[in-house]
């Protein structure tokens, strides 16, 4: 989870030149009023002061009631990481509610398994959470569709009681393995009921089975509860080779997900989440990036890379990563999973609706000074330069939809 992978995952998007394709934006750290909108007070407060020289002052019962231990450690810069990734996926949410962009990523977020109370698998601040919320504001209907290995549970746990919000999970399942939720018969409470769905997978589960399921999944499921908006969790960690992992998933594979999501012309916002062996974390996010902005890469590594070493000893965008594992996913078994889940469907008889107010009047998430700034900004005319790089930008893009 070291910021190391997205180092790595900045040099070989560069590289390919994709950050050409893309607006980019600088984020500001959430705000802790920000993250009070999910998380409680006294959680907030703990990590706004917590230190790893106090952390060794303080009792067992203090650090127990957070949840602090080998999972969740308390190092140097915490709650200034915490805020950046929350921020980043608060700020790309705002894109596309402004219409600003039809898809934002935030490759560092997507720490779903984060509590409103304590922190959990080096999940500290649940940033899926609070953009969703918001979203929640301007959008009737949002899905969220996880990939990482592991189960979605903070997500889930924090949607469990509406029906405005449907997660849908793919994860490792077996009763114990973490987060030890995720079982199929977890669909929600209440108003909720049915509007949480759980894909239990067993061990080595290969490209063809996995693709096959998610499509027939997902496909009925977008089609029903006609999201406005979804949100993407991206975790390598379920490729194959992954340090933690146990799935036999190719990066095109994990590919294959996210652009099957995509075609459906739904706005999306896209996030990270695990994945322990950096390299290949940076080949899939880099390749999914590629695939969210309709580019083809080339396969092979180009040496300009600063990090080109850690690619070795192929060299490839696209190293194999299956058949380490034996796929204990039987037809039968993905044939149970796939009619238990379609006839949870059946109970879904309609895309819940709501009326939708007036937009709160922070929903752009502005500070004052932010907010001055840009008026400023505003009243000074561009530039000759400035103007003529955008229009070129423009026509390339106009371009490109011609051509599509």
């Amino acid at each position: 989870m070291k910021p190391f992978r997205l180092m790595l995952t900045d040099h070989l998007v560069i590289l390919y030149k994709l950050h050409e394709r893309m607006d980019l934006y600088e984020p500001r750290k959430a705000t802790r009023d920000e993250l009070l909108e999910f998380h409680s007070e006294d959680y907030v407060d703990f990590l706004q002061t917590i230190t790893p020289e106090l952390t060794a002052k303080l009792g067992e019962e203090k650090l127990a009631k957070f949840n602090i231990g080998d999972d969740c450690p308390i190092f140097d810069g915490m709650y200034d990481y915490l805020g950046m990734y929350a921020g980043a996926s608060l700020d790309a949410l705002r894109k596309l509610i402004s219409g600003m962009s039809d898809i934002a990523i935030n490759w560092s977020g997507g720490l779903h398994h984060a509590k409103k109370f304590e922190p959990s698998g080096f999940c500290y601040i649940n940033d899926i959470v609070l953009a969703i919320l918001n979203l929640l504001r301007v959008h009737p209907r949002v899905m969220y569709i996880d990939i990482d290995l592991h189960h979605g549970d903070g997500v889930q746990e924090a949607f469990n009681t509406t029906d405005r919000v449907m997660t849908v999970s793919f994860h490792k399942f077996n009763g114990e393995f973490f987060p030890g939720t995720g079982a199929i018969d977890e669909r929600g409470i209440g108003k909720g009921k049915n509007y949480s769905v759980n894909v239990p997978l067993k061990d080595g589960i290969d490209d063809h089975s996995y693709i096959h399921l998610f499509k027939l999944i997902m496909e009925p499921l977008i089609t029903k509860f006609q999201p406005t908006v979804i949100v993407q969790q991206c975790g390598a960690d379920s490729l194959g080779y992954d340090r933690l992992g146990c799935f036999n998933l190719n990066i095109r594979a994990h590919g294959q997900c996210v652009n099957f999501i995509k075609s459906f012309g739904i706005p999306m916002l896209v996030v990270g989440g695990g994945g322990y062996t950096p390299r290949n974390v940076s080949r899939l996010w880099c390749y999914e990036t590629s695939v969210l902005n309709d580019v083809q890469l080339d396969s092979k590594i180009p040496l300009k890379i600063p990090t080109y070493d850690w690619f070795g000893p192929d060299f490839s965008l696209h190293p194999q990563l299956d058949g380490r594992l034996d796929n204990k996913n039987s037809k039968k078994y993905l044939e149970c999973v796939k009619t238990d889940i379609l006839e949870q469907l059946r109970y879904l008889n309609y895309a819940p609706s709501v009326q939708m107010q007036e937009i709160p009047p922070d929903i752009t998430g502005l500070t004052e000074e932010e907010e001055e700034i840009i008026r400023e900004l505003n009243e000074d005319k561009d530039d000759e330069k400035t103007r003529k790089a955008r229009d070129m930008k423009d026509e390339a893009r106009l371009g490109e939809v011609m051509a599509s």
